[in-house]
């Protein structure tokens, strides 16, 4: 039993992430639901037992050191989450905060929802639905206090499916990969972010054993309200981004 999740539970540690037996239980639970459905939802590429450990769960915890710590309440909420990434690991790891994974494919909310149930978890909701149309609800919009997406678009779309959702004083946190391609994709949302209220705060380097690809998460700040005609209608932001 000690070696289960070793390498969660050590890389963990090593930011100041103390995780309980409890913890570490849900995390293989965790793993072996998202194997099992894997083989007929195609959630994910890597299955590897190690390197689940540390391109999922390690991974989606950066983001805690990006934004400098969760709080206890705080409201946060993962856009596109997939197979639950980065938000699921982040409730693990912190379960004093509430989240909502929003995703618009079926088969995939299907399998966050049976999450929830499997792994017993509270004050946790998942939204099915496109960012465009989510982002203009009574209670979802400017509601949270930290916005997470991995692999989700290029930043000047990232940025208007995101920014609506957060509120002023909160921030966005994209897992993003590093390198001369960032610089020049931070460069194009510059306009993205003065139109939706945001402002860069920080390029966080991830560093982690196992992961030799330049990840790093990028932070950026909620500045302002974000004018109530963004995020504009299903398709577009990808089609003309700001």
């Amino acid at each position: 039993m000690s070696f289960i999740m070793s390498l969660l539970t050590e890389g963990a540690a090593s930011w100041g992430i103390d995780l309980s037996s409890d913890q570490v239980c849900r995390f293989e639970s965790y793993f072996q639901e998202l194997v099992r459905w894997n083989q007929r939802a195609n959630l994910t590429n890597i299955t590897d037992y190690a390197e689940v450990q540390q391109k999922h769960f390690l991974d989606s915890l950066t983001v805690h050191a990006a934004v400098n710590g969760l709080a206890a309440g705080s409201r946060v909420l993962d856009v596109g989450s997939g197979a639950g990434f980065p938000g699921l690991p982040l409730k693990l790891a912190f379960p004093e905060i509430g989240l909502a994974l929003m995703e618009s494919t079926g088969k995939k909310t299907q399998f966050l929802e049976h999450m929830l149930d499997t792994l017993g978890l509270r004050d946790v909701v998942v939204l099915q639905g496109r960012a465009e149309a989510l982002a203009h609800q009574d209670g979802l919009r400017e509601a949270y206090d930290l916005v997470a997406a991995r692999g989700l678009a290029r930043m000047p779309v990232l940025l208007e499916y995101c920014l609506p959702f957060c509120k002023p004083g909160g921030a966005v946190a994209a897992m993003k990969h590093g390198g001369p391609e960032l610089d020049a994709e931070l460069a194009s949302a510059n306009n993205a972010m003065a139109v939706l209220g945001g402002q860069l705060s920080n390029v966080y380097p991830v560093d982690l054993p196992g992961l030799t690809d330049k990840r790093v998460v990028v932070v950026v700040e909620k500045t302002s309200p974000t004018p109530e005609r963004y995020p504009r209608r299903p398709g577009i932001p990808s089609k003309r981004p700001l």
